[in-house]
């Protein structure tokens, strides 16, 4: 039997008030993505996709190479840490999406980011 990855994945998103412009709708968020190996093999983050959903319910699609221009090796127990950022046209909005993965046998797999808010701290109540 072989034993599958096993990938635990948390995000945090902070408004980044100093790069805002709400009088052009313009909302800057950052976001921090722990990825951790609980498996017992390698496995390599190879790509990523992302779907973003403003309040108004405008959809947009990125994908790409790698994390902030890396492709991490995490090896068993091991973590990997990044932070990026989107803009939205909107005050609130959320995020979600995958990481295309290969495991130590090349195997190809899909890891679920789990969706998460993003929203300047006066909308949440």
């Amino acid at each position: 039997m072989i034993d599958s990855p096993r990938i635990c994945i948390q995000v945090q998103s902070i408004y980044v008030e100093s790069q805002s412009i709400p009088e052009e709708n313009r909302y800057v968020f950052a976001y921090t993505v722990t990825l951790r190996n609980l498996g017992r093999f390698n496995v390599q983050l190879l790509g990523r996709y992302w779907l973003i959903t403003n309040s108004n319910g405008r959809k947009t699609e990125v994908q790409g190479i790698g994390v902030i221009g890396e492709q991490p090796l995490l090896q068993p127990g091991s973590e990997f840490q990044y932070t990026s950022g989107t803009i939205l046209e909107t005050p609130l909005g959320t995020m979600e999406g995958h990481y295309e993965m290969v495991d130590h046998q090349s195997q190809s797999f899909r890891c679920a980011i789990p969706v998460f808010r993003l929203a300047i701290p006066t909308l949440i109540h």
